[in-house]
């Protein structure tokens, strides 16, 4: 662990946002999420994020599910390491 072990405050999710793991890269900018209101969805990467963050399986995000398609879901932030072991310790995600 580093040297700074005290709390971040860290990005939480909005109403109709929830925390994902990326559990599969499927290419083409999607990946496959598994979420923390315990659904399967496939994410989009958005043009905002695809060269700035780059995103890897087991990766901690926050995904917003479409409303019009509930299966699918836009990656809206990507945590460091550091930031997911601190949701993981505050029970935020599994």
């Amino acid at each position: 662990m580093s040297e700074n072990q005290g709390r971040r405050n860290l990005r939480m999710p909005d109403d109709n946002q929830v925390f994902a793991v990326v559990t599969d890269m499927l290419g083409g900018s999607r990946v496959r999420l598994r979420c923390a209101d315990g659904k399967e969805r496939m994410g989009r990467i958005p043009g905002r994020m695809k060269f700035r963050t780059w995103i890897s399986e087991g990766d901690v995000v926050i995904a917003e599910p479409w409303d019009w398609q509930d299966e699918k879901a836009n990656v809206e932030w990507r945590y460091d390491d550091d930031a997911a072991e601190q949701l993981r310790r505050e029970g935020h995600i599994d």
